[in-house]
C-alpha cells in the first residue's frame, strides 16, 4: 500500500530555506457499513450474548487463572476468588469465561 506524503517547506527563500520535510500521513479508518433490508447480501451476525455467572461458578481468567465466583452484583461485576487473592471483575470481561 502507498501512503500519501505530505513535502512541507519548498525552493522558496521564505519557505525554510530549502529544506524539505517529508511527512506520512495516516490511511483514513474505515467505518462499519450499515446493513440495508433489501441487500442480497447476509445481514450482520448478532453480538455474542453476554455471559451470566452465578454463585460457585468456576471461572478462567487470562491473567489470574482458575477462580470460583463468589458474588454477583446485577450484570455490573462479580467477585471472584482465585486461591490467593480475591479480585472484583467488572462486565464486560472478555478475559474471564465460564468453565
Amino acid at each position: 500500500m502507498v501512503r500519501p506524503t505530505v513535502v512541507i517547506g519548498g525552493s522558496a527563500p521564505h519557505a525554510g530555506h530549502g529544506r524539505r520535510m517529508m511527512v506520512t500521513m495516516k490511511p483514513p479508518r474505515a467505518e462499519p457499513r450499515r446493513y440495508l433490508p433489501g441487500s442480497p447480501f447476509k445481514p450482520p451476525a448478532p453480538p455474542p450474548p453476554a455471559e451470566t455467572f452465578a454463585v460457585h461458578d468456576q471461572v478462567t481468567h487470562d491473567k489470574y487463572g482458575l477462580g470460583v465466583i463468589l458474588g454477583v452484583e446485577d450484570g455490573i461485576a462479580v467477585l471472584v476468588d482465585f486461591g490467593p487473592q480475591q479480585l472484583r471483575i467488572p462486565f464486560p470481561c472478555a478475559k474471564m469465561t465460564k468453565l
